[in-house]
């Protein structure tokens, strides 16, 4: 058996927590079990989520759809983001541009009407 970080032979055995074996590397002291089976979902369903997302589909439908966490979509999603540049280069000014209404109400409510006035 051999360390997964060091590939160092110089292993021995340590803790059996939920009647799994740990063993420890005695050089590098990393600690694994011997039978490592990463879990994990397949780059497909990472793919048809992060489709289903950018066309338009909410966090809930897609964990409700496909069976995972709305957390885990938003962790690809961070991490797809990551990868995007920060600044696209754009070479030429649009025409038409598409912006959202949003309103925001920045100072307070002249009248409160729960306290009688």
């Amino acid at each position: 058996m051999q360390c997964l970080r060091c590939d160092s032979n110089h292993i021995r055995r340590d803790r059996k927590p939920r009647g799994k074996q740990n063993y420890i590397c005695a050089d590098c002291g990393r600690q694994f079990i011997q039978y490592h089976n990463p879990k994990g979902y397949s780059d497909e369903m990472k793919r048809e989520c992060l489709e289903m997302y950018v066309n338009s589909s909410g966090l809930r439908t897609i964990e409700r759809v496909k069976k995972v966490h709305h957390t885990t979509i938003i962790f690809w999603i961070k991490q797809i983001g990551r990868q995007l540049p920060e600044n696209p280069e754009t070479t030429e000014i649009p025409e038409i541009m598409e912006i959202d209404e949003l309103e925001t109400f920045l100072d307070s409510k002249k009248t409160k009407f729960w306290c009688g006035a």
